[in-house]
């Protein structure tokens, strides 16, 4: 499955708990609830995240904070109402 196939997938879980899940179990539907500009809080957090995981040189951190900030950016999107197309 291509890249895009899944950040559409996940995109569509994320839309999905959005707006039905409950934000006292869901961290999407928390987040959410507490709008955008936290939502866009979460990204900045996970871009530093992303840049020290690079200078610390070990790439599995590299790739598992680059996984959060892409998690945190469509969070964001559909707080905006952006889909991934």
């Amino acid at each position: 499955m291509s890249m895009f196939k899944q950040l559409e997938k996940l995109a569509g879980v994320i839309a999905e708990r959005a707006q039905s899940a409950d934000p006292e179990s869901s961290y999407v539907a928390k987040l959410m609830s507490k709008g955008p500009l936290r939502a866009g809080k979460k990204v900045g957090e996970e871009a530093v995240e992303v840049a020290i995981a690079v200078a610390s040189d070990v790439q599995k951190d590299v790739v598992a904070e680059s996984a959060d900030l892409l998690f945190h950016l469509l969070v964001l999107w559909q707080s905006c109402g952006i889909t991934p197309e």
